[in-house]
């Protein structure tokens, strides 16, 4: 049963970052005016394979986290800001430090 356990979790995994390639791939597509339709099929199957392993898993006792260690990688560079967007950088003033949220 454990080892059942683990191939399920080895291939949702695998799925999720297929499915964040493919989801990079669409935008890209999307972006560029092309047909993503069949990209999009794919992702919907993903994810209906996905659904019926979740299930098997719980159905199994596993209710565990599964964490990627795979992170989004932008493939578009940020926009450029205008002069005009931009705050000065004083030499005077410290950085303002942002508290993270708990």
């Amino acid at each position: 049963m454990d080892n059942r356990i683990n191939e399920i979790r080895r291939t949702i995994r695998a799925l999720r970052v297929s499915m964040l390639e493919a989801e990079a791939i669409m935008r890209e597509q999307v972006d560029r005016d092309e047909d993503c339709s069949f990209v999009a099929q794919e992702i919907l199957k993903m994810r209906s394979v996905m659904s019926l392993l979740v299930k098997e898993r719980t159905t199994l006792g596993d209710d565990e986290p599964i964490l990627v260690n795979c992170l989004y990688v932008r493939r578009r560079r940020p926009p450029r800001q205008s002069s005009a967007d931009r705050v000065p950088e004083s030499g005077n003033m410290p950085p303002q430090r942002v508290a993270a949220g708990i």
